[in-house]
């Protein structure tokens, strides 16, 4: 009876303390996220309306995020012009959740992270999006449609380029509509 007590405990714990809690639901629209690039320049989500945007939270001592920001420079590279049911393009926002701006400047170089979104606040873990968007834990992404709806979250890799290839308007559709 212990054994199944102490089981039973422990799952309730495993869901109650879910360590990827998320302040949204697919299908809302994003909360709007204003901050600044490298070079001091403003940056707000709701700005990129219209194409498809992958909310990316990371950071540079983040070995996990810094394995995945190859598999976003592809994606990038191979969405960036392509015309998908609900957005013009694909971009990506990679809010950063460091707290010092030189490793930060330095991994966006190491790593090529060559979209023009790259934003922080410097404030770490007390940055206000990721409090906003729940984040727990890194890498976390959401994928925003052209409308600013959030349609995905934590696309990696292989299921980054399916979803993407999902959305993607195909020619046929297009005589359709």
């Amino acid at each position: 009876m212990t054994i199944i007590r102490t089981t039973i405990l422990f799952f309730a714990l495993v869901f109650a303390c879910n360590t990827n809690a998320q302040n949204f639901t697919i299908g809302e629209v994003a909360k709007d996220i204003v901050l600044s690039t490298p070079e001091g320049n403003e940056v707000k989500l709701s700005d990129l309306r219209g194409k498809m945007v992958l909310v990316d939270f990371w950071a540079s001592w983040c070995a996990p995020c810094r394995r995945e920001n190859p598999n976003l420079v592809e994606a990038y590279r191979q969405y960036k012009d392509t015309e998908f049911t609900n957005g013009d393009g694909f971009t990506i926002l990679s809010v950063s959740l460091d707290s010092k701006q030189e490793l930060w400047i330095k991994a966006i170089a190491d790593d090529n992270l060559e979209w023009p979104y790259n934003v922080s606040d410097l404030n770490g873990w007390r940055s206000k999006p990721a409090k906003d968007y729940g984040v727990r834990m890194i890498p976390a992404s959401f994928l925003v449609d052209g409308d600013g709806v959030i349609v995905e979250v934590n696309l990696r890799g292989d299921k980054l380029d399916a979803t993407l290839k999902k959305y993607k308007q195909s020619w046929f559709k297009s005589l359709w509509q």
